[in-house]
């Protein structure tokens, strides 16, 4: 509220007490009590409930009573803790005891004070007016700032940020102080549209999320059924295959919900793991019945290895040939020693290839022309046969054997007839 001015004129004469107000009247001594008022002395009331003195104390007190009446709301005028009515209210009371002539005192004095709280109070309600004025200006200032800050946030995909701050924006709306109704009307109708925008588009985000999810069960209940219909196969070999599939489409099936997704991933997962558990009990029981072949492949390895270095090529081959025969017929060794014993049986093997690459070299590629190209192919038909045995292919060994032995004697030939 702004500072009231208050000139001397204004400022309140002292103030006046029973004592001083008994020389604005008299009393007769039937009890009749006079004003002395700027008309005349006017009789206000009959006193003859004690002495005369006593009369003119009571309607003496009436004026104090007013006076009061009319302080406290001066007072609290120029504090800035009455309001233009409750100020109006008090003047009210006292200009209609003035003008009743009901009491017994300075009306001059209290006139004077009635004019100041007149003078105040329309300062009040001027500054009250200006006052109210200045919060409809900041309160059009904060909703139109409410209003735009709605229309940035309409196209905003942060749904649940962005629904709380909608939510916020209208408590906010309701917190401040009305102004022009048609201005607060248009800049509500912006906000509203704003928000219901947003709640459209969120509404249709939801339901596309909703059809998506909807999908994506429906997809990956399809995987799980048939990952559970698998988990009891004991084909193992396209079993692990078709698994290997099945997780390639659950990856790149639509995603669902987080708790969607954890349960169905769990059912998934533990027909998998079943499959897996008895693949890999099948495998240990596998590996327990060929555990025996193991000092039988290790004694031919070691025999094999003996062979090394091939002093005599074609006495160590025809040796190597029997520890090879006699390799397959033991069949197969668990897959933990299957590597390694494989592997120092290969060397043995590369060695003697080797060894008579570079004899058929010696002999016959320098002087037959053409004759490395036969020797090449011996070297690709040698590594086909072993492959063939490794993985048991009888047929396959045969045909092979049959395809080298014809080698060997075109290269031997065309180095015979060299000479």
């Amino acid at each position: 509220m702004p500072d009231i001015p208050t000139p001397a004129a204004l400022r309140p004469p002292p103030r006046a007490t029973v004592g001083d107000a008994s020389g604005f009247g008299r009393v007769d001594p039937d009890g009749t009590v006079y004003l002395r008022a700027p008309e005349g002395e006017v009789v206000v009331g009959q006193y003859s409930a004690g002495s005369p003195e006593e009369g003119l104390a009571f309607f003496t007190r009436k004026y104090a009573d007013l006076v009061v009446d009319i302080d406290l709301a001066i007072t609290r005028l120029r504090d800035g803790r009455g309001t233009p009515e409750s100020g109006e209210q008090a003047l009210t009371r006292v200009t209609e005891a003035l003008a009743a002539r009901s009491f017994v005192g300075d009306i001059a004095a209290l006139e004077a004070k009635c004019a100041q709280a007149r003078e105040l109070i329309d300062h009040a309600r001027v500054a009250a007016t200006e006052r109210r004025e200045q919060e409809r200006q900041i309160a059009l200032t904060a909703r139109t700032a409410l209003a735009e800050e709605a229309e940035r946030l309409a196209g905003s995909t942060s749904w649940k940020v962005t629904s709380e701050r909608f939510t916020a924006i209208v408590e906010e709306w309701k917190a401040l102080p009305r102004g022009d109704r048609a201005s607060e009307q248009a800049l509500w109708k912006r906000l509203s549209g704003s928000r219901a925008a947003f709640d459209k588009a969120r509404r249709a985000h939801f339901a596309t999320l909703d059809v998506q999810r909807k999908e994506a069960l429906a997809a990956k209940r399809e995987l799980i059924s048939q990952a559970e219909q698998l988990s009891t196969s004991t084909d193992f070999g396209p079993t692990t295959r078709k698994y290997r599939d099945l997780l390639d489409q659950w990856k790149q099936a639509p995603r669902g919900s987080r708790s969607d997704e954890d349960k169905l991933w769990k059912r998934f997962k533990t027909a998998q793991d079943t499959f897996y558990a008895s693949m890999k009990a099948a495998d240990a029981a596998k590996d327990a019945a060929l555990v025996e072949n193991v000092p039988a492949k290790e004694d031919l390895v070691a025999q094999a290895e003996a062979l090394l270095p091939p002093d005599d090529l074609k006495k160590g081959k025809s040796a190597l040939r029997a520890i090879q025969q006699k390799w397959d017929a033991l069949g197969d060794v668990p897959k933990g020693d299957r590597t390694r014993l494989e592997g120092r049986l290969k060397k043995v093997e590369d060695a003697f290839r080797d060894a008579e690459r570079e004899r058929w070299k010696d002999s016959t590629t320098q002087s037959v022309p053409g004759a490395q190209a036969f020797s090449d192919a011996l070297g690709r038909l040698e590594e086909q046969l072993e492959s063939a045995r490794r993985s048991g292919n009888s047929a396959r060994v045969t045909e092979l054997e049959a395809s080298i032995a014809s080698t060997q004697a075109l290269l031997q030939a065309a180095g015979q007839g060299s000479r």
